[in-house]
């Protein structure tokens, strides 16, 4: 049996549109000869639709989505995800089409409600096995979770009797390692069934989640054959055979090459994801404040790869404050990524705004409110820009500054998407490095890299005077917010006792700006937004204990 994995970037809320690329995939699939076709998880609708799911009328279209599929590809069978609504429930399902019509709906059956997931909120579990026999082999279906939990799977399908190739349709958001993880469940439950699996993800972003696609076919051995593509559509095709007491899987197609490495990865994700996000809310140009500063320089040239040089705007906003070498690497940047560069100096508004605010006799121009304005000024000018000129604005703080509050609400955070958001400090500087060596020339000049990082809001203003040095803030960091590790655990860990403390009362204390702050790029296993969702308002306290 000939088998297509179609891949594709889908769009929430867009069935026509949808349905429209997986007609076209289909004509691909029958034209190479394929038997089966397999879209990804509610590949109808995208995901994760949330709260489209109680509209009525969204539930009724999705049943029509499909039907509009079914009728327009009548040859072979078709594997779709959608939502499928019965007596007013809601179920994430699997539609099977054959012959022009719905012949068949599995039920997804472990509803997965963690991270960034809540599945349960909108959906009933399933309670009922589908298999489907085709060109002599017997199939069995599953979505995403599902065959996560390989213990419930055996109970589940144990009076199926054996079969030769499990499906998975699947919306598996990425994160670093995360096509590790998925090889190590398929291979695991290709070997506990003795079955070929069929592993088909969806691609794309969707506000901050990002898919890789990268579906995989594996043999009943546990060897993952095939790929698709990373970050890409794609259509995977392989021919599955029972042989005996084993089943093969033969690739018609060269492999896909995977990622490079973990800053490969990370890198085409945070491309794709601003890509998507711009373009699939109707932006086709962006702009972001350039301060020669290593955050704008990396977000800018991410910026540059997923909508093209002529597509971004980078602004250069210096005060007396900003040195000549910062100031000359902003036009650096932007010479290099060949963007256009706009310099407006803050000074004239700086000086008058501040003369206005000291109507107020507490008012100074020495302290951090006054440091916070000038951040707040340029936000604004952003702002009006974006207006003007209809381009969607690029926040540049990343994760160590988010973390612990190290930014100014409605100055720096003001903007539309946070590229870096979930990137730690240290890993934007790796970045840095990396998009160098890919582009074999110097995009991110070697004096951002490598000067001490600095907001320039003050004279001889150093991040350093403020925060731990960034390796081990970093380390706090990633064991507090990604690892829920506590503050006796940290310590326990070799991390010294006053700065995890300091930190922590940091990250505790700003849940309310980063509540305010725009959605971005996840690319860990935890970042700040649908994963960890704590109260602003919040007197629980992970404390160490004294000797």
């Amino acid at each position: 049996m000939r088998i297509a994995l179609g891949q594709f970037n889908a769009v929430v809320g867009d069935l026509s549109g949808n349905i429209e690329k997986m007609k076209s995939m289909w004509a691909g699939a029958v034209e190479a000869g394929a038997d089966l076709v397999i879209f990804p998880e509610l590949a109808v609708c995208g995901y994760p639709p949330e709260d489209l799911v109680y509209k009525r009328q969204f539930l009724d279209d999705n049943r029509t989505a499909v039907e509009t599929l079914a009728a327009a590809c009548p040859a072979k069978t078709i594997v779709v995800g959608f939502v499928e609504s019965v007596n007013g429930t809601a179920f994430n399902a699997a539609a099977v089409i054959q012959d022009g019509r719905i012949a068949e709906t599995y039920q997804k059956r472990e509803l997965p409600n963690y991270g960034v997931f809540d599945e349960r909120r909108y959906f009933r579990p399933g309670n009922r096995p589908v298999l489907v026999e085709l060109a002599g082999l017997n199939i069995v279906l599953t979505i995403c979770e599902d065959l996560w939990e390989i213990e419930w799977l055996k109970r589940f399908y144990t009076e199926s009797g054996p079969f030769d190739l499990l499906l998975n349709i699947s919306a598996s958001p990425f994160h670093m390692g995360k096509f590790d993880e998925r090889g190590r469940i398929i291979t695991r439950c290709s070997k506990a069934f003795n079955c070929a699996v069929a592993y088909c993800n969806l691609v794309g972003c969707q506000d901050e989640l990002v898919f890789d696609g990268q579906s995989i076919l594996a043999d009943s051995s546990g060897h993952i054959v095939t790929r698709a593509r990373a970050f890409e559509e794609d259509l995977l095709i392989a021919d599955v055979t029972r042989a005996e007491e084993n089943v093969t899987v033969a690739s018609t197609q060269p492999n896909a090459a995977p990622p490079e490495g973990p800053l490969d990865e990370i890198y085409h994700a945070l491309v794709l994801g601003t890509r998507d996000y711009a373009r699939k809310n109707g932006f086709k140009k962006v702009l972001l404040g350039l301060s020669g500063g290593i955050d704008s320089a990396v977000t800018a040239a991410v910026a540059v790869a997923a909508l093209g040089a002529e597509n971004v705007l980078g602004i250069t906003m210096p005060s007396r404050f900003n040195s000549p070498e910062t100031i000359a690497d902003a036009k650096k940047v932007a010479d290099n990524l060949g963007i256009e560069l706009l310099t407006i100096p803050i000074e004239p508004i700086l000086t008058p705004f501040s003369k206005s605010l000291g109507a107020d006799p507490r008012w100074d121009d020495k302290g951090i409110a006054y440091e916070n304005l000038q951040s707040r000024i340029r936000g604004t000018i952003l702002m009006s820009l974006s207006n003007q000129i209809g381009a969607l604005v690029l926040t540049t703080g990343n994760k160590s500054e988010t973390s612990v509050g190290y930014s100014t609400l409605y100055g720096d955070t003001a903007g539309g998407f946070a590229v870096i958001k979930d990137v730690l400090k240290t890993m934007v500087y790796r970045l840095a490095t990396y998009m160098n060596a890919k582009a074999g020339r110097e995009l991110i000049p070697s004096d951002v890299i490598t000067r001490p990082p600095s907001a320039e809001l003050r004279p001889d203003q150093k991040d350093a005077d403020s925060l731990p040095d960034y390796d081990l803030l970093d380390e706090i960091i990633k064991g507090y917010v990604e690892k829920d590790l506590s503050a006796r655990e940290l310590v326990a860990s070799g991390l010294p006792a006053k700065d995890v403390e300091r930190v922590i009362r940091l990250i505790d204390q700003n849940e309310y700006k980063r509540r305010q702050s725009p959605p971005g790029v996840r690319i860990t296993p935890k970042a700040f937004g649908k994963d960890r969702r704590l109260p602003i308002t919040n007197r629980y306290t992970t404390t160490i204990p004294r000797p």
